[in-house]
């Protein structure tokens, strides 16, 4: 497999995502097979298989590729990605922000309008300040929620009580695992799940 390809819009080969776990399982950021590769083979992390099983680098090249494994090919044969590394010297976890953008905003609530509960598409969303600017709101994690444009021109100046709107769910600023969450949302394994899948339910974001 070349490393870098693109295929169908998704990054694979030396490219593509690998979760990256400390020392005690906790997940501390998604980065590219060529880090992770780099990784495991200077003994920094191991690499995790289906079974949750580490493995160093010489074991792992060792390993026979399975029907759902991506690889790289090496003049010793090919070698399998590996979808999670757990790091052997780092048990903390980031507390790094994410930053605050129409984007990150738009992932937080899933693309969705958090008035009518619509998906009318990325074109057709706007963000919105529950309590408005010219009513003192600020642009905040906690004032701006993702509307669609029919329910941005409704609610107006007003805030959600005054309109008669209801949001479907209070807008809060993302956790780290939250966050590692949301970046994780345009490609993701079945690896990760045990890891990430927790994060996804509406008390990790509180």
């Amino acid at each position: 497999m070349e490393g870098g390809r693109i295929r169908g819009g998704e990054r694979t080969g030396l490219r593509s995502p690998v979760l990256v776990l400390n020392k005690n399982y906790q997940p501390v950021r998604i980065t590219d097979a060529k880090t992770g590769f780099s990784m495991l083979f200077h003994g920094r992390a191991r690499a995790l298989d289906r079974a949750y099983e580490p493995h160093d680098f010489a074991a792992w090249a060792r390993r026979e590729l399975a029907a759902h494994d991506e690889a790289i090919g090496t003049p010793r044969g090919a070698i399998p990605i590996p979808r999670v590394l757990l790091l052997e010297g780092y048990n903390r976890v980031p507390r790094a922000p994410l930053r605050l953008s129409r984007r990150h905003v738009y992932m937080r609530d899933d693309f969705c309008c958090q008035y009518c509960g619509g998906r009318p598409g990325l074109k057709e969303l706007n963000l919105d300040h529950v309590i408005p600017r010219s009513r003192g709101g600020r642009s905040t994690w906690e004032n701006l929620v993702t509307s669609c444009r029919t329910c941005n021109l409704r609610k107006g100046w007003a805030t959600p009580d005054e309109a008669g709107m209801r949001l479907h769910k209070r807008p809060v600023r993302p956790s780290w695992s939250m966050a590692l969450s949301l970046a994780a949302r345009r490609r993701r394994y079945v690896e990760w799940e045990p890891f990430l899948g927790a994060v996804d339910t509406p008390e990790a974001a509180e």
